[in-house]
């Protein structure tokens, strides 16, 4: 009786699986891809992935102004993509790259749709996109990252207006290292530079947000230092606890295990805030790479939940 009753449940567990998967807005062959290379941060595999489903340029119905200058720094640029037809009062997305806080750009190659695919799907979808590079580590160690999204966020929210975005409507975004970037931001008023940080919402896939919890790796030593007694200062944790700055946090089933505790760490902690729970957001089959190269594809588990974020203010 218990053979058949393990059989009957291993017949169970496939026909679940079988089930999801073909629910699964991901396409076969990617999934298929994904789950072979496991628990892996693979910038190249994952795009020759997901490359073939972005459009490329020219993008049509896409006004685009890139490079502009936010700050007086070589890296302190941005770009901006907004409908071509004239628009006004839009909600601003802008995102942050990430790079192990030692690389990393807003484009990864010139002829690359990442990040684009970021910016083209919030244009899509009612949104001026503004699009981020900063300073890097070593030669630019913390605070750099949070005080170049601060002049960042001051830059938008004076001169959005004029190109068809609500100053009172920014969301910011950021993956890995930048998703720590936007988290330090918003945990520190100090590096504020707009009012209330000038945000509507903050939005952090993949990060870390309590240094003491695990060891650093050595990109992350190269940025917050290498020694133990900053890193409780140095921590979003406790800040993003104070915030009332509307808080969104997402993480992968296939992310690198440290990214997934630090996710639990802080879906478990933001319950206990006044401002009340944030969004968490465990996205299935996907990995570090794919949770953000799959935006503006038919995969819209990711941006389900963030239309939903901005419509509900939680």
């Amino acid at each position: 009786m218990r053979r058949v009753m393990w059989a009957l449940a291993v017949v169970v567990a496939l026909a679940a699986m079988s089930v999801s998967a073909a629910d699964s807005p991901m396409p076969p062959n990617i999934a298929k891809k994904l789950a072979e290379l496991g628990r892996v941060v693979d910038p190249p595999e994952t795009a020759k992935l997901y490359a073939p489903l972005q459009p490329s340029e020219p993008y049509f119905g896409v006004r685009i102004e890139r490079d502009l200058k936010y700050g007086p720094a070589e890296r302190n640029l941005l770009d901006i993509f907004m409908p071509q037809a004239t628009a006004s009062g839009r909600p601003v997305l802008m995102f942050v790259h990430g790079g192990a806080f030692i690389g990393g750009n807003k484009r990864r190659t010139p002829d690359s749709p990442f990040y684009d695919n970021i910016m083209l799907w919030a244009v899509k979808n009612g949104f001026i996109g503004v699009n981020m590079t900063y300073r890097l580590a070593p030669q630019f160690p913390w605070p750099a990252g949070a005080e170049d999204v601060a002049s960042a966020v001051k830059w938008v929210s004076d001169e959005i207006a004029e190109r068809g975005g609500d100053p009172a409507r920014i969301y910011l975004m950021g993956h890995s290292a930048g998703a720590m970037h936007v988290a330090s931001y918003v945990s520190h008023p100090e590096f504020y530079k707009a009012k209330n940080g000038g945000l509507k919402g903050a939005i952090m896939a993949s990060a870390v947000y309590d240094l003491t919890a695990a060891p650093l790796n050595d990109p992350e030593k190269a940025y917050f230092g290498s020694d133990p007694s900053r890193y409780a200062s140095e921590s979003s944790l406790p800040g993003l606890l104070r915030t009332n700055i509307p808080l969104m946090a997402v993480s992968s089933e296939r992310d690198l295990e440290g990214f997934v505790k630090q996710f639990e760490l802080f879906k478990e902690a933001a319950c206990k805030r006044p401002a009340g729970c944030a969004r968490t957001v465990m996205l299935p089959q996907h990995n570090h790479m794919s949770e953000v190269y799959s935006i503006n594809t038919a995969d819209t588990r990711l941006t389900d939940q963030i239309l939903e974020f901005v419509k509900t203010g939680k």
